[in-house]
């Protein structure tokens, strides 16, 4: 990639952890692939206890992380926190290859994919995807599914994304995190955590929320939709600046 600099932006995030199929609101799985078109990757993490999650209840979970571009995983909620990172890190490095991939298109012409280079060129190419992915900015929206089956596995989901958070405040790149919970108290979904480096004040938070019956999922990606908008309209009546991930040198 001689004679180019790569401009990096931010990596936009929506992590869903939830335990069961969605039964009211939009499709989750049309207002996933309304996130992939805004640029933004939907994560899926299926929390199970002793029980299994259903047929139904796994498609849509392979669903919705397929149309929002992201990553899927059921696991146990003592395996939680683990997959957690894994997941968060592996859309990383999905999203960044295919941003590489797309500029490799624009340098060598057709379909070529790093896949196609030869080795030494590929293993160059892969240290680049590397270096991005601790050095991008990365905004990880967390939707928490607070359905009543949820309840007895909320103490886990915390200690989580309390490590989640430690874990990628190792890198170099800045982090933001923001929670949202469905169902909550009086509405479908809540904004319990606003835009923060550090997910430590979701301790006191997770003791006072109640679980519900119902799991509005579609307006849950909804809404994060909405919340990932109004922040990049902030930030456009301060910059200017295109937010692509690479620009030709002049």
């Amino acid at each position: 990639m001689e004679g180019r600099f790569m401009k990096t932006g931010t990596l936009k995030q929506i992590l869903l952890i939830t335990d069961g199929c969605s039964n009211q609101g939009e499709d989750p799985i049309a207002m996933a692939a309304l996130a992939k078109e805004q640029g933004i990757t939907v994560n899926v993490i299926g929390v199970m206890e002793h029980d299994i999650i259903d047929e139904k209840g796994m498609n849509e979970i392979e669903g919705i992380a397929m149309s929002g571009g992201g990553v899927s995983q059921v696991v146990y909620a003592k395996q939680l926190s683990q997959t957690v990172q894994m997941v968060t890190r592996k859309a990383m490095t999905q999203t960044l290859q295919g941003v590489v991939n797309r500029e490799l298109q624009q340098i060598l012409g057709g379909n070529k994919k790093v896949e196609d280079l030869p080795p030494d060129q590929r293993g160059e190419v892969m240290e680049v995807v590397d270096e991005l992915g601790e050095t991008v900015e990365l905004e990880v929206l967390i939707l928490v599914d607070m359905s009543a089956s949820m309840k007895e596995k909320l103490p886990t989901v915390k200690e989580a994304l309390l490590d989640l958070s430690l874990s990628l405040n190792a890198r170099s790149g800045d982090n933001h995190f923001s929670v949202f919970v469905f169902p909550a108290r009086r509405k479908e979904v809540e904004k319990v955590l606003d835009w923060t480096p550090n997910l430590g004040s979701l301790t006191s938070i997770f003791g006072k929320l109640t679980t519900g019956g119902i799991t509005p999922t579609g307006p849950a990606i909804r809404e994060a939709l909405t919340y990932f908008k109004k922040k990049r309209s902030l930030r456009s009546l301060f910059s200017r600046d295109d937010e692509s991930f690479f620009e030709e040198s002049v």
